[in-house]
């Protein structure tokens, strides 16, 4: 790779999003989407029930939340190159296993490897990048990032299909891994930087290696867990993902309920993650002029609007297009949401760690969320109360963030972009 110059016109950091643009959408349509493609070949070669298939990937997604930790201090101390570029490594080796495998317990236990990958190269090591190369323009980072990898479902469960109709499920996911591995390893091996100073530049690029470090406010991550507003926005968000997940699994079974054709189901359900990557074009430059408070009380707000609409006009045409419409775009957002508050609030120098800590509590709400609501639905045999409770979530999410007043630090620490202007990336 060509040595960086530091009075490139360029800022460095951009080639880092672009990067991962690419390797989010690869790893997140082959370790995460493309596993429902699979299901009933699998099922059907290997006798294996849907329940116990399905357990491999449920297990996978513990495994993220409990590894999100460890991953999030080692970022925070040595960088996201070579955590990445490994988790790499593995991901594409445990999904070539997987196309080899012929037992549950070696199935159990690829899916359990490939829940230590997720941590490391999905989401929230990306984003604890982006946090550490950005400040000013954090939210376009973060929009270029979640907007390709929003489409990772739209692209790979199609060329997942595809790959089935004419390979058999086993090529098809032995060519998947070997295509991750191509793709993601040299991305991150090579284009990868721990931080800005170790290219002589400060976030966003406005400065150079002549000029002074600035003094950002940081929390560490004992000081962020002291905060009374931490925990609220983690109470926030683990009740906004209860709702959202809970009606995103739940929408096509609703819709077919109320009498919709199960093609025109599914075509509104995919609709959503369109309006996803739209929601993200949108929250991008909206984030830079408002508080991150203020954004992500009203992304919780859209969403209950989302599900107002779906619990008071039903199955409807209107009312399932504006559902998709609101809550899509918000659903999106959320994510480019919960990565820029906790930088804004909290600073980019322990973001790893901070943010792994609320991630373990999410991890759990994305996981109940499915299960409760079908409790629900069981119960009452019937979405509406569902409904009701997903709104009633999501509001009292919007509220607390608006109600709640963020601590405020009366020290500040050297940003970690910004202590040196010497060395090499890491």
């Amino acid at each position: 790779m060509p040595k960086f110059k530091p009075n490139s016109r360029l800022y460095y950091g951009w080639y880092i999003a672009a990067a991962l643009a690419v390797t989010e959408t690869v790893s997140w349509g082959i370790v995460y989407y493309a596993f429902t493609v699979f299901i009933t070949p699998m099922e059907t070669e290997l006798g294996w029930s849907r329940s116990q298939l399905t357990g491999g990937f449920s297990l996978a997604l513990l495994v993220a939340g409990v590894m999100a930790f460890p991953v999030g201090t080692w970022i925070d101390r040595h960088g996201a190159r070579w955590l990445m570029t490994t988790g790499s490594i593995l991901a594409g080796l445990l999904v070539m296993a997987w196309s080899q495998v012929a037992d549950l317990a070696t199935f159990y236990l690829i899916w359990a490897g490939l829940g230590v990958c997720m941590a490391a190269i999905l989401y929230e090591p990306a984003f604890a990048v982006i946090a550490t190369w950005f400040v000013r323009r954090r939210s376009a980072a973060l929009a270029i990032i979640t907007f390709a990898a929003g489409l990772a479902s739209t692209i790979f469960v199609p060329l997942s299909d595809m790959l089935l109709r004419n390979f058999g499920w086993r090529q098809s996911v032995l060519t998947l891994g070997i295509f991750l591995a191509a793709t993601t390893i040299p991305l991150h091996a090579l284009v990868l930087r721990r931080r800005p100073a170790d290219l002589g530049l400060l976030p966003d690029g406005e400065a150079n290696a002549l000029q002074p470090a600035t003094a950002t406010i940081h929390f560490s991550l004992s000081d962020a867990l002291h905060t009374r507003f931490f925990w609220l926005l983690t109470l926030a968000f683990s009740l906004a993902y209860l709702a959202s997940n809970a009606i995103r699994v739940h929408f096509i079974p609703f819709l077919i309920d109320s009498g919709m054709d199960a093609s025109a189901a599914a075509l509104a359900s995919g609709s959503i993650g369109v309006m996803q990557v739209a929601g993200r074009l949108v929250f991008a430059p909206l984030d830079a002029r408002f508080s991150g408070r203020i954004m992500v009380a009203a992304v919780f707000a859209l969403q209950a609007a989302g599900m107002f609409v779906l619990l008071a006009g039903g199955a409807s045409p209107l009312a399932v297009g504006v559902f998709v419409v609101v809550f899509g775009a918000a659903y999106g957002a959320q994510t480019l949401a919960r990565a820029s508050i906790i930088a804004e609030l909290f600073g980019s120098l322990h973001y790893g760690r901070i943010s792994s800590v609320m991630a373990l509590f999410l991890t759990l709400a994305l996981t109940a969320a499915p299960v409760g609501a079908g409790l629900v639905y069981d119960r009452f045999g019937s979405y509406q109360p569902v409904l009701m409770l997903v709104i009633i979530l999501a509001l009292a999410a919007s509220s607390l963030i608006a109600l709640a007043k963020p601590e405020k630090r009366t020290s500040v620490e050297q940003a970690a972009s910004g202590e040196a202007f010497t060395g090499t990336g890491g």
